[in-house]
């Protein structure tokens, strides 16, 4: 089992307002009309460096981490800083841990129907192509994602309204649509996500018939920092930690933006829901494959399945360095 705390953002992606000057374009001249008796430097040349907005965030984090830190030797009557920098840490909503202490939101986890890959029986993760028309859902496929349309508005999974989070894979976006459709869902309630989502990546298995991922799921049970191994076509070649460390960055971010709401995952493929479960539940990730999702299948995750028992930190982050 592994645990993690993840910073959540706010609503992905992140925006910041920040005032540049185009790569192409120097900052307006200073004034060049000046007393010919009056040396002036040559003015020098401002160069802008492009902004990384991840290393802001990060040193942002980091520098307001103190303040919302418990301190069992202040003296509150004589604290400079107001009452609202004086909760626990582990009370700041934005902290997301695996497995969660509670969760403020219901999930239902879908798996997208066959897509015309898998209906060749071809592996195909490389995200270049994941918008592609082949990566779309095979005629099996939409008839799958009919069913766990009409599965979700029969248990009344948005009965009380619901956003739709799919992976911005073709076959996953098209499921989200046909979810929407059948249980009457506004298509503003369709939220597509970018990255966190996307199939994992299965690197020199790309192409390969889809059988082979028996091999990666028996690496899979070792160590849940086995990669497979890697090609030079731009396909990712993720261990099930990677995929983690994805999916935990999404639970923040969705736990942060909504309160008491439900939320429809829709993934392109098994891992991503079965290692999403598999940290829910506080399962060892290395089995997470006995967790398999069939396509089209629909499962909620009842927050009630979260075990009370939890690994110190200490402990988890130690036997991660043997595996």
């Amino acid at each position: 089992m592994i645990q993690s705390t993840v910073a959540s953002g706010s609503v992905s992606p992140v925006k910041m307002l920040v005032t540049t000057f185009a790569s192409n374009k120097t900052p307006p001249p200073y004034p060049t009309t000046v007393s010919a008796a009056t040396n002036h430097p040559e003015t020098p040349k401002v160069h802008l460096k492009s902004i990384d907005r991840r290393r802001i965030l990060a040193s942002l984090a980091a520098s307001i981490t103190p303040f919302l830190a418990p301190n069992p030797h202040l003296n509150h009557d004589e604290s400079p800083l107001p009452p609202l920098f004086l909760f626990p840490s582990a009370d700041a909503r934005g902290l997301f841990q695996m497995p969660p202490v509670r969760l403020s939101n219901r999930y239902f986890l879908v798996r997208a129907g066959e897509s015309e890959f898998e209906s060749l029986g071809i592996i195909n993760t490389n995200p270049v192509a994941k918008t592609s028309v082949d990566n779309g859902l095979s005629k099996i496929g939409k008839k799958q994602a009919v069913k766990a349309a009409l599965r979700l508005k029969e248990i009344g999974a948005c009965d009380n309204g619901c956003w739709i989070w799919p992976s911005i894979t073709q076959r996953a976006y098209q499921a989200a649509e046909i979810i929407a459709a059948i249980n009457g869902v506004n298509r503003s309630n369709i939220v597509p996500e970018y990255s966190f989502l996307d199939a994992r990546g299965l690197g020199a298995y790309e192409g390969k018939a889809l059988q082979s991922v028996s091999e990666i799921y028996a690496s899979d049970s070792v160590s849940t920092n086995i990669k497979p191994p890697p090609i030079n076509d731009g396909t990712p070649n993720e261990s099930v930690a990677d995929v983690f460390v994805r999916v935990t960055q999404l639970m923040s971010i969705l736990e942060t933006q909504y309160s008491e709401d439900t939320v429809i995952i829709v993934s392109p493929d098994s891992d991503n829901l079965t290692i999403l479960q598999a940290g829910l539940v506080g399962l060892d990730l290395r089995r997470h494959s006995e967790l398999s999702f069939e396509p089209g299948e629909v499962r909620f995750f009842d927050p009630s399945s979260i075990p009370t028992y939890k690994q110190p930190a200490s402990a988890l982050l130690w036997n991660m360095g043997r595996r």
